[in-house]
């Protein structure tokens, strides 16, 4: 499965109403530590297609979110299980940080 692009207008459906776990990567252009992480995130994406859904947040197009979630530093990884964070991650971390939080 790939990764979702996460706004406003889907993240109640794609995140809140999601049947399975979400980890949502807030993350920006700008970000280097972002961009190294994202091809982690991406192949984390594949490899658990069908047990978790994963998407990303850009945080300058989307500050409500960010905000709502109080995160002040990026990346920030957040896992969602009912609807509900129930793990968060901030910075650059290696897969299998990413892999043990899920």
């Amino acid at each position: 499965m790939s990764v979702l692009t996460i706004d406003s207008n889907n993240f109640e459906a794609e995140v809140l109403n999601s049947e399975v776990p979400v980890l949502v990567d807030f993350w920006a252009t700008w970000c280097g530590p972002c961009r190294m992480m994202s091809p982690v995130v991406d192949e984390i994406a594949q490899e658990k297609a069908g047990q978790l859904k994963v998407g990303k947040i850009n945080v300058d197009d989307q500050p409500g979110l960010a905000s709502q979630f109080g995160v002040m530093s990026i990346p920030t990884l957040i896992l969602f299980k009912n609807g509900k964070a129930v793990q968060q991650s901030v910075g650059l971390k290696p897969k299998g940080d990413i892999l043990a939080m899920l």
